[in-house]
């Protein structure tokens, strides 16, 4: 566990289906700003979280290729949607539908940062992920995130020819 950071505890928070957690951070992942309900669930307060890189909620269960193809997507400009287990301050986990937007300068239209706004997941959708991440997790011990990435492109193809992390993400929003 890094210094500083909660033992994960097994405890689930729910959330309420009517709130979205919110977010903004600038093209470094720093949290610019972000709503009330986000401090109220990750158990931060907004001076905590504001200035604090956004992993200050990464679960150590979320495997760090999940988070490579994330930002590789939206850094070339590209909105995502995905699925992400996010840890509390006092150790207890929450699950969260995120879709990640890009903001961009109006003059130059460049990249100056991203939205993110997030909801709660349906059991079936942890149930399936949960699993996978885990397995994920394990290998990238073993094998650093390049046995994580071979395998989750395993499970991908799996799934049918052409299957990406954004196809699955998008299936599992279209059965949300």
């Amino acid at each position: 566990m890094t210094p500083g950071r909660p033992t994960p505890i097994d405890e689930e928070i729910m959330l309420d289906n009517t709130k979205y957690i919110e977010s903004e951070t600038d093209t470094h992942g720093t949290i610019v700003d972000c709503n009330d309900y986000f401090a109220e669930i990750s158990g931060y307060t907004k001076d905590e979280l504001i200035g604090a890189p956004h992993n200050i909620v990464r679960h150590p269960d979320m495997p760090k290729i999940v988070f490579k193809l994330l930002w590789d997507r939206i850094q070339s400009g590209h909105n995502i949607t995905a699925v992400i287990k996010n840890m509390a301050k006092d150790g207890r986990y929450y699950w969260v539908f995120t879709h990640f937007e890009i903001i961009r300068d109006i003059n130059t239209k460049e990249i100056k940062g991203y939205r993110a706004y997030r909801k709660m997941v349906s059991p079936h959708i942890k149930k399936v992920l949960d699993p996978l991440y885990k397995r994920l997790t394990e290998i990238e011990k073993e094998g650093g995130m390049e046995a994580s990435e071979k395998a989750l492109n395993e499970f991908l193809r799996e799934g049918g020819d052409h299957i990406t992390l954004d196809n699955l993400m998008e299936e599992i929003h279209r059965f949300y």
